[in-house]
This record gives structure tokens, C-alpha cells and sequence, in this order.
């Protein structure tokens, strides 16, 4: 029991067994996961040295002011000097990490708070936008989290809210230069916010709650959008634009916000990020993650419970689910994803500090480079959309050529024993055992189910 315990912590809670997590789990599995829950985790040092948000919008926003070739140009310069680099290192960094539950938490809320390089002119800086509005926050307050996404530049454009016009505010009424060819009042973001980040689809909102989140973040913006020929005050950080500000009061959920400006905006994020239905949405999706596609109602009750009673604490919120005994009772019960895989993969045979190309290459082959997600909910976390038998091939292919670059002095016991031994079948095994080379029996392992679940 206690090596599936370790196991479900290694998997589930973290990135997959690395060599040397045995020896820091020293028999404590939920001890384990515990002391990784930092009120802020410290910034990887590898992650450190990558540009800020601001810096890198500062560039792309002064290059669309001089022209469509100058802003393709500076695009493609600025992915290939940001994006992809930080990318890399990021999956690297999470290869080689001592504190995967840590990681496995900023995969969450960065998938829950999910921007796309979809939109290109927010893709270079979307890896900063994780390092400066998710991963300061995954064991802190969900208020906190909640606000740093809805300021910064990235979500903002992501969600087109930059020239979002309140009919009745000073550019809607008088035409402002500034305001021309924009969009009136856009409702994306706040649809959005109701929608995916807090109360759920199911909590029936209205399109007049809608409207009013809205016009309350009219105004929400950053300092690329300026005037044309405009660059000297060009920034690419958050920046509220009061002529874009509907004036009056507004009406969400059947209160009333008196006019407030940008406090408009923080009040009814506050207000959205205690509301009890997001307590049931967060709480629902955190158990899907953690425990079963289905998620059973009564986990869901206990983790809402403890987000609603702490105002939205997610360190109490993650130490909640290390106690939810749901968690242990069934080894293997979703799927890894791609990413997942790819990162299991590597610490699982350790090779923990793999070169960029290795890792950038399946994950492209794949189709999951972070921060590419077809929509704003992000990727799915139900085990179907990532098992289909062409995913499957995909996958048993990659980990056969992976497999056989392996050093010989890797031996399949070890790499069994480290990995899927507490759960690995008979039949796994005797497949494994009758595998007719060293790298061919690793590869068997690695393309196991039991491996390729979580």
C-alpha cells in the first residue's frame, strides 16, 4: 500500500519519478507533498533570466505602430528570442524538478487561466505572463491569482478587452481618435471571467451580468494602444483608460457597483473569487484533475468547503486534496497528457537535463507546445482526448526512438522498479520480460498503460 501511496504522489500530485525521489519522500508520500506548499515558491533560477512582459510587449506594440512588415518582422525575432526559449526551459525546469507538485499547480491555474499564441501578438510574452501572474500565486489566495490575470496585458488582449468602450464614456460618446476603429464595448473578457475562471457555466448568470462585468473593466487596457505614429509612451503594461471607462453605476448578479472607476473592476473580482458557485467550479476542476474525470460529489463538497471557509487559500485548498482519500484509492485513474508524458518520460529514464530540441520536438509532434490551446478553456483533462489510436502510435513511436538512445547501463529493472512496478500487471510484466533487447523492454515499459496513465 505504501508504494502505491508513493507512486500516486510521484504521478498524480507530481511530474513522475525522477532519480532521488524515493530518497526525499523517505516513506511519507503526503509528507512529501506537504513540504512543497510555499505561501510563494521561489522563481526557478533556470526561469529567472528571461525578459519581463512588459519589455517584450514595449517592442511588439512600438513595431505595429510603424507598420504591418516591421510588426511581422519584429513577431517572428521576438518568438524566436523569447517564446521558444523559455518554453523549452520551462519543460526543462520541470524535468528536472525537486518540487513537481509545485509544477503540477502551475500547469493547473495556467491551464485554468489559459492564454493562446493563437492570438501572435500576445504569443512571446505569454511564458512571462505565467511567471508573473500564475506562479506567484498557486499556493496563495485565489483573489490575488484572479486579479494579477485580469490585469495583465496578455490576458487582456488575449480576451480583445484592450479597446473595450463603454457607449456612454468620453471616447464612445465624442468619437476619440483614439477610440476609432475600435470595437464598441466588448464582452468577451467578462463572459469569460463568469464563464471559465469563476462561477461555471452552470451557475445562471445573465447577459446582464454579463454586460455589466464589462462595462465595470471598460478601460481595462495597456499603454500599446496609442494614437498611430505615437510611440514615445508605448508600454506593454496593464494601464486604465478613463475615457474608455463607462460612467455610472453597474448592475452584476443583482447588486449594484456605484461608480468607482478602475476599483469598479477589483471589487467585483473580489466579489466573483469568494462567491460560493466559484468555490463548487474551482473545487469540481481541481477534483477532475486529481482524482477521476468523473468527480465524486462528495470530494467536490469537502475541497469547495475549504476554499469557501479560507476566502479562496489555495495552500489550504492543495492541502486539502493530499487529505482526500478518493485520491488514493485508485493508482491509475486518467491519462497522462502529451506534455505530461513527454516530462515523465525523461525523468523517468533520467534524463533530467535534456537539451532543448529533445523536448521541443515531441511536444510539437504531438500537437501540445504549452501555451497553444485551441480556446480559452484551455486544454481538456478528460482521459478520451488524449488515448485515441493514432495519439497512441504517436506516442509508442516517440518513446521507441527515445528508448533507443538510452546507455546501455540503464537496465529495464530499474526503470521498472522506479516507475510502474507498485502498479505494473502480470501481463505488462511478462511483455516486458520477453522484450527481445534492453531498450526494446525500457520502451515496452514506457508505452505501458499503466505508465501512460497517472
Amino acid at each position: 500500500m505504501k508504494d502505491i501511496a508513493s507512486f500516486i504522489a510521484l504521478n498524480r500530485f507530481g511530474l513522475g519519478a525522477a532519480p532521488g525521489d524515493a530518497g526525499r519522500m523517505a516513506g511519507n508520500p503526503r509528507g512529501w507533498l506537504r513540504s512543497q506548499i510555499k505561501r510563494r515558491p521561489p522563481l526557478p533560477r533556470a526561469l529567472a533570466r528571461f525578459r519581463d512582459s512588459d519589455s517584450i510587449m514595449t517592442e511588439i506594440h512600438r513595431a505595429r505602430r510603424t507598420g504591418p512588415k516591421a510588426l511581422e518582422t519584429t513577431l517572428d525575432a521576438a518568438y524566436r528570442r523569447y517564446s521558444t526559449p523559455e518554453i523549452a526551459t520551462r519543460t526543462q525546469v520541470m524535468i528536472g524538478s525537486n518540487t513537481p507538485f509545485v509544477e503540477r499547480m502551475v500547469m493547473f491555474w495556467s491551464n485554468h487561466f489559459s492564454v493562446s499564441s493563437s492570438n501572435r501578438i500576445v504569443g512571446p510574452a505569454i511564458p512571462a505572463y505565467e511567471r508573473e501572474a500564475i506562479r506567484p500565486h498557486v499556493f496563495g489566495r485565489f483573489s490575488d491569482m484572479l486579479k494579477a490575470v485580469c490585469s495583465h496585458s496578455c490576458m487582456i488582449s488575449y480576451l480583445g478587452n484592450t479597446g473595450s468602450i463603454g457607449p456612454q464614456s468620453r471616447a464612445g460618446r465624442q468619437g476619440d481618435r483614439a477610440a476609432q476603429d475600435q470595437s464598441p464595448l466588448n464582452e468577451t473578457m467578462a463572459r469569460t471571467i463568469l464563464e471559465r475562471h469563476t462561477l461555471g457555466s452552470e451557475a445562471g448568470f445573465t447577459a446582464q451580468d454579463v454586460t455589466g462585468l464589462a462595462q465595470a473593466l471598460s478601460g481595462w487596457s495597456h499603454g500599446g494602444l496609442r494614437p498611430d505614429g505615437d510611440t514615445r509612451s508605448v508600454h506593454g503594461r496593464f494601464e486604465f483608460k478613463h475615457d474608455f471607462h463607462q460612467p455610472g453605476p453597474k448592475q452584476v448578479l443583482g447588486r449594484t457597483y456605484a461608480e468607482n472607476g478602475l476599483q469598479e473592476g477589483v471589487a467585483l473580482l473580489d466579489m466573483l473569487a469568494h462567491h460560493p458557485a466559484t468555490a463548487r467550479t474551482i473545487a469540481t476542476k481541481l477534483v477532475r484533475h486529481f482524482v477521476h474525470d468523473d468527480p465524486p460529489s462528495g470530494a467536490v463538497d469537502r475541497i469547495a468547503a475549504v476554499f469557501q471557509r479560507t476566502e479562496g487559500d489555495l495552500a489550504a485548498v492543495a492541502a486539502a486534496l493530499i487529505d482526500l482519500e478518493e485520491v488514493w484509492e485508485n493508482a491509475i485513474p486518467k491519462v497522462k497528457t502529451h506534455y505530461e508524458l513527454v516530462i515523465a518520460t525523461f525523468r523517468a529514464t533520467g534524463r533530467t537535463r535534456p537539451r532543448a530540441q529533445e523536448v521541443m520536438e515531441p511536444l510539437h509532434l504531438f500537437g501540445q507546445v504549452p501555451f497553444t490551446a485551441p480556446s480559452p478553456a484551455g486544454w481538456s483533462d478528460r482521459s478520451a482526448d488524449w488515448i485515441g489510436p493514432e495519439a497512441l502510435m504517436q506516442r509508442i513511436e516517440w518513446l521507441r526512438g527515445l528508448a533507443s538512445g538510452l546507455p546501455a547501463t540503464l537496465y529495464p529493472e530499474t526503470v521498472l522498479r522506479n516507475t510502474i512496478g507498485p502498479v505494473a500487471q502480470q501481463a505488462t510484466r511478462d511483455w516486458i520480460d520477453q522484450a527481445p533487447s534492453g531498450d526494446r523492454a525500457i520502451a515496452m515499459i514506457l508505452a505501458s498503460p499503466e505508465f501512460q496513465r497517472r
